[in-house]
């Protein structure tokens, strides 16, 4: 892969972004963006669940309208976003990390850390950082990480290496699109379940991969494979918006509900049942030293959406728990 190469293809079964076969190296000079809200699970405790998704996802637009195309990888995380672009988008990617810190702190008075490094630096630390692309839909396609090496810059970033520190009169960033125009939606089915699992380092992606797809087999027994966002249309938080069923269908349709991001990150509407089967598992690959989880149970699952301007067919739906999700299961880890 390199600057004029296109992204890798995009597969429509989710369950082959769990064969680390199919993942890409990224050029050594291609650029890695993270960002976090420091102290994320004390401003959910607040209530402050939409200020933090918004935040999270606030690089991904800005990014995004300031590049002129989301056609680049990135991956929402609830309390931040992580993204890959090629090395002539430093000014770019620097700018918008920079406006987008200062418009957490000055809009949302959230703290948004902010890191940016090149895939070489990851690579010297024995990680790496390789790239699949999942078609959730026939318009909207997300970004799979693999190789641990987004762990370890997040890890580095924490530790206040690669920081891009915000500007004190930085610009307003450019967020056209981004929205958080749905109230909670409710269970279903018992609980909406965050769950985060990762590998060990050093462990097999392959034995991962298997233990990934039992996990996924539990959860889509229920139907719609325990997809968070309700079949029906729902109450929109403006009264006077309607939207057909078709419409909405797509917006499920176009939701991260699961994804690959160096481990499974998943929101799902599921029952008791599936999630004491899946925990019971999961700890039993824990004992064995195969890997990390964290799950965290709510009643309600948080969408926020981006909608490019130029081409809103290609509409994005970040999905997370709204009492705590990712962060929530992050804390357990």
């Amino acid at each position: 892969m390199t600057d004029t190469q296109p992204l890798p293809y995009a597969y429509s079964d989710f369950s082959l972004v769990l064969d680390p076969a199919i993942y890409e190296p990224l050029p050594d000079d291609w650029l890695i963006g993270i960002t976090d809200v420091v102290h994320s699970t004390a401003a959910i405790d607040a209530g402050r669940y939409e200020d933090v998704n918004y935040a999270g996802a606030s690089v991904i637009a800005a990014l995004g309208n300031a590049w002129g195309t989301f056609d680049f990888a990135f991956v929402f995380r609830g309390d931040g976003a992580a993204f890959a672009l090629p090395p002539h988008g430093l000014t770019t990617a620097t700018s918008a990390l920079r406006q987008v810190s200062a418009f957490a702190r000055t809009n949302l008075d959230l703290t948004l850390r902010a890191g940016l490094l090149p895939v070489s630096e990851i690579r010297t630390s024995g990680r790496d950082v390789r790239l699949a692309r999942y078609a959730a839909s026939e318009n909207a396609t997300y970004a799979m990480f693999a190789g641990g090496g987004l762990k370890w810059a997040e890890q580095q970033i924490k530790s206040g290496r690669y920081l891009v520190e915000p500007l004190k009169n930085a610009p307003m960033p450019d967020l056209t699109g981004l929205t958080c125009d749905w109230k909670p939606f409710p269970s279903q089915h018992g609980a909406i379940l965050s769950l985060l699992v990762e590998p060990r380092e050093h462990g097999s992606p392959e034995a991962f991969a298997v233990l990934a797809r039992r996990v996924l087999a539990v959860f889509d027994t229920t139907p719609r494979r325990s997809h968070p966002i309700p079949k029906d249309v729902p109450t929109p938080k403006d009264s006077e918006r309607h939207i057909d069923p078709q419409s909405w269908a797509e917006v499920t349709s176009n939701s991260d509900f699961r994804k690959y991001d160096d481990g499974l990150r998943l929101t799902l509407d599921c029952t008791s049942e599936q999630i004491e089967t899946v925990e019971a598992m999961l700890l039993e690959a824990k004992a064995r030293g195969e890997i990390s989880f964290g799950l965290h149970r709510q009643s309600h699952a948080l969408m926020t959406c981006l909608v490019p301007s130029g081409k809103p067919d290609s509409h994005l739906h970040f999905l997370d728990g709204n009492g705590g999700g990712y962060a929530k299961a992050a804390e357990m880890m």
